[in-house]
């Protein structure tokens, strides 16, 4: 290899971020930060730059940014400080650029992942936002640069590795029978049903398996983060959302399986640690250590499988729903959903009042024909304002 592979991570202070830097850490002769953003979390990104000497650094806006820069002076290093959504997209596209880890959370990671994509990078994608939004629009960016797209998340992840390396003839051409997403049914998979109006945003974030942002976390609770998945999913496979079956299973050990016409599941397997897909997707088609343990199969024991119950997760029946209407549907979906999820972790709306904000939403606003970027922007916008109103309305 003539020098390491340069990479751009976009959202370095989430935990994907700070997973992504500990495999790169891990294989200095491979691999070498570009570049790192963070949005409110600056002394840790400055703690980072300390740590891998980066060439640029992102911020959201240029007060913060002239502090960060001071900061590294002082710190005797050369990194030098870009701001906001520009500032994003010329390191998610500079030339010197090999992989660009999409890990910014939300609608915001949107633009800065199509101008990878259009420059042409090998795209870590985490941010199933981007997909959600611009699925056609991504994918159609997708082959006109040649980028090459690969999963982080950990169920798509897994399919990808369970997937033939044509899949992208068409699931029926390669023998593909259904996509098996699993899900963990996270923290409130067992609660009665009448206490789920009490729950507190702390307890939505305790996840029993993985160790997630808080908005993610409050996703993977209600489910919606799996009815995202699913989405990302038919895009990412160009599959049928009566293709893709969600299947909760507790241990969060199988992440994800392909089941073929010839009776044959394929299932892809390991410890519940980000780091894996990542590596994964960093070294593929190669297979690099990523300092995960070894799965211990006695200690595990047990598999547990059984189907979702969509009136406890309504969110999962709507994000199929926007599935199945396409176009501006998905968008609209997720706009609602990053209001409702935000108001609930402020304190302002109940728990179950999460999926009541993205129903109303859906039902008042007409799905329409997407066929730019700007048609997508003004989805998000209008499901944003219906979603304020309802807050507004109730008094939140």
């Amino acid at each position: 290899m003539s020098r390491p592979q340069q990479i751009t991570v976009l959202g370095a202070t989430g935990s994907i971020g700070l997973s992504t830097l500990d495999v790169i850490a891990r294989h200095p002769a491979r691999y070498q930060v570009f570049a790192l953003s963070g949005f409110t979390r600056l002394s840790e990104l400055l703690a980072l730059c300390v740590r891998h000497t980066p060439r640029f650094a992102v911020v959201p806006q240029a007060s913060t940014a002239r502090t960060l820069q001071d900061d590294l002076r002082a710190a005797g290093l050369s990194t030098r400080v870009l701001v906001g959504e520009e500032g994003l997209c010329q390191v998610a596209s500079d030339p010197e650029v090999d992989a660009v880890m999409a890990a910014i959370v939300g609608a915001a990671g949107l633009r800065p992942t199509l101008a990878a994509v259009e420059a042409g990078k090998k795209i870590l994608l985490a941010n199933k936002e981007a997909l959600v939004m611009s699925g056609a629009l991504f994918m159609q960016a997708v082959r006109k640069s040649g980028s090459v797209l690969l999963p982080i998340d950990s169920e798509h992840n897994a399919i990808f590795q369970c997937m033939p390396q044509d899949f992208a003839r068409g699931l029926g051409a390669v023998g593909v029978r259904r996509i098996l997403l699993t899900a963990s049914g996270g923290p409130f998979r067992q609660t009665p049903m009448a206490e789920l109006a009490h729950v507190t945003p702390d307890q939505a974030c305790a996840h029993p398996n993985w160790s997630m942002g808080r908005k993610i976390s409050v996703d993977s609770a209600s489910m919606m983060n799996k009815g995202l998945e699913l989405i990302e999913a038919c895009w990412l496979f160009d599959a049928k959302p009566s293709q893709v079956e969600v299947v909760i299973h507790p241990q969060s050990v199988i992440h994800s399986l392909v089941d073929y016409i010839d009776g044959s599941v394929l299932a892809q397997l390991g410890n519940p640690d980000m780091r894996t897909p990542i590596a994964n997707a960093l070294a593929w088609p190669e297979r690099i250590d990523s300092g995960v343990a070894p799965l211990d199969l006695f200690a595990i024991a047990r598999l547990d499988f059984q189907a979702p119950d969509e009136e406890r997760f309504p969110c999962l029946r709507l994000a199929r729903q926007a599935a199945e209407a396409g176009n501006s549907a998905p968008a609209m979906l997720n706009a609602a959903n990053e209001v409702a999820v935000a108001a609930f972790l402020d304190g302002r709306v109940r728990y179950p009042e999460i999926a009541s904000i993205i129903e109303e939403v859906l039902s008042l606003e007409p799905v329409v024909v997407v066929e730019d970027l700007e048609a997508v922007f003004t989805a998000d916008a209008k499901a944003r304002v219906l979603a304020g109103q309802w807050l507004s309305r109730h008094g939140r």
